[in-house]
């Protein structure tokens, strides 16, 4: 239930404004564009890849651990999230609605990235010439030019098994108006999220299966839709003034 106070807790904080939140993702989206002007995909690959393909294709670390597994743990988070939508809402706890919308959020961030990647006529570096495969580098701004390969390489899909979730972060990072909350859970989530998703990234990377900007524009795509997503939510959700706890 919501718990109307006059005045916050001491241990909650006013919201934060969502335009940092907004320049954040702006700077990022720059960086990953210039990261593909200047070319750099191929120059980090040159350093991982052979003309015989990628040493660490197979290691059981990257491909079993960092892989299978991560991939299978974010699927399992994903029914967490369903039920904790659904489960009643305590003292001190985030609203239904916001939970739902956040379910819709991380949902949409991963049908996007695999609608784009089922789409996509880019190969992943394994399937380079360059290192032994038969496909020729294309940039995966040239839509609709296909490489020779398999393509549906771009964005990361195992990527987007974290950066999907950075909507989990926004009710206490960008509370609804009204709501004075602790920012330090959204902390918490925003820096599980990061890391997480720049390992699984950096490990497929490693194995030759995406490009670093396949991560980049993962990241772009996942955090641009549960930001707007999440401004565009805020009408519905129709939050009351509330001090929460900061549980969830």
């Amino acid at each position: 239930m919501d718990l109307s106070l006059p005045r916050p807790a001491a241990s909650a904080r006013r919201p934060y404004a969502t335009k940092p939140m907004v320049y954040a993702w702006l700077v990022i989206t720059v960086l990953t564009v210039g990261w593909d002007l200047a070319g750099l995909d191929m120059a980090v690959m040159n350093h991982i890849g052979t003309p015989e393909g990628f040493p660490l294709k197979d290691n059981w670390w990257l491909s079993t651990v960092l892989h299978d597994k991560l991939r299978l743990v974010a699927q399992l988070l994903f029914v967490v999230l369903l039920a904790w939508a659904s489960w009643p809402v305590r003292a001190g706890g985030l609203p239904r609605r916001e939970r739902w919308l956040l379910v819709g959020l991380v949902l949409a961030s991963l049908l996007v990235v695999n609608l784009i990647k089922i789409n996509s006529r880019t190969s992943c570096p394994w399937d380079l010439q360059v290192f032994g495969g038969e496909a020729s580098y294309v940039s995966h701004w040239l839509l609709g030019v296909g490489d020779g390969g398999g393509g549906r390489c771009f964005p990361g899909g195992h990527a987007s098994s974290a950066y999907a979730y950075f909507a989990l972060c926004l009710p206490w990072l960008c509370p609804p108006a009204g709501a004075v909350r602790s920012a330090a859970p959204g902390w918490r989530w925003l820096a599980l999220v990061l890391i997480v998703g720049l390992i699984a990234g950096f490990a497929q990377t490693l194995r030759g299966a995406h490009h670093p900007s396949h991560t980049l524009w993962t990241l772009v795509i996942c955090t641009g839709i549960s930001i707007s997503g999440w401004l565009l939510g805020q009408r519905w959700l129709g939050t009351k003034t509330q001090v929460l706890t900061g549980k969830p």
